[in-house]
């Protein structure tokens, strides 16, 4: 079999999706407990997650920033996962 072929994975992990971030930036709305979390990946395309606490007594910086990470990773995963789909497909390996 062709060697560029046999280089094409069958799966996205996470490790795929984090190595193919370019940037991360953090942002509190202002006067809110709303983290937003803004990902651009190294192709320029950008996905944003967000989170939100109740509570303003209860906010955490470092807790808001880490649920609204993984809200953007989230959006990521079918996204990465059709890329990867559409690669296969062009390369014949359906």
């Amino acid at each position: 079999m062709d060697t560029h072929l046999d280089s094409i994975p069958s799966t996205v992990t996470m490790n795929d999706m984090l190595d193919r971030i370019d940037e991360t930036k953090y942002t509190l709305m202002e006067g809110t407990t709303t983290t937003m979390c803004q990902v651009r990946m190294v192709n320029g395309y950008t996905v944003w997650g967000k989170s939100s606490c109740v509570d303003p007594a209860k906010y955490n910086q470092a807790l808001g920033e880490k649920y609204a990470f993984e809200d953007a990773i989230n959006q990521l995963w079918p996204l990465e996962g059709y890329l990867l789909a559409e690669r296969r497909f062009q390369a014949d390996l359906k």
